[in-house]
This record gives C-alpha cells, structure tokens and sequence, in this order.
C-alpha cells in the first residue's frame, strides 16, 4: 500500500503555525522569574521548535520526492508526534512552575 502526500500536506502548515507557537510562548517565558523550572522551560520548548521545523522539513521533501515520499511522510509524522508531546510536557511545566 502506497502512502499519499496527504498527510504531508496537513502536517507542513501545522508545524508551521506550532512552530510559532513555541517561539511566541519562549518570548512570553522570558517575562518569568529566572530559575531551575524556568531554564527546563526554555530547553523543552527549543527542542519542540526544532522538532517542529524538523517535521515541517521532512513534511515539504516528501511533498517534493517522488522515491521516498512516503517514507519521508511518515518520519515527519512521527516527528510531529513527538514534537506535540513535547509542548505537552512544556505545558505540564508552566501548570506547574506557575499554579
């Protein structure tokens, strides 16, 4: 069974727009206290932006390969899981550091 593009194509502006999302929630961040849940923070949400624009890459080359398509389309997927976990952890954090 071969895999469309389909989810490729939902997964590029997706990340895109979290890909935002982190930087905007990183700027706001800089507004909190200095300190050890703070820098977690900081660390969390760059590795959710990079896994994000990693995602938002892998999603476009696969839109743009004709031989590894699908295979490309389905690391972006799971990149794109694992970077939504991620922000799933930053946002424990901030319930947390700041509840």
């Amino acid at each position: 069974m071969e895999r469309t593009q389909e989810v490729s194509q939902h997964i590029l502006p997706t990340s895109a727009t979290m890909l935002g999302v982190c930087v905007t929630v990183l700027s706001i961040g800089k507004l909190a206290p200095p300190g050890t849940l703070h820098w977690l923070f900081d660390k969390l949400l760059g590795l959710a932006s990079l896994a994000f624009l990693a995602s938002a890459v892998l999603s476009f080359v696969s839109i743009r390969s004709r031989a590894h398509g699908g295979r490309l389309e389905g690391l972006a997927e799971s990149v794109f899981l694992a970077a939504l976990v991620l922000l799933g952890a930053v946002t424990l954090v901030i319930v947390f550091a700041f509840a």
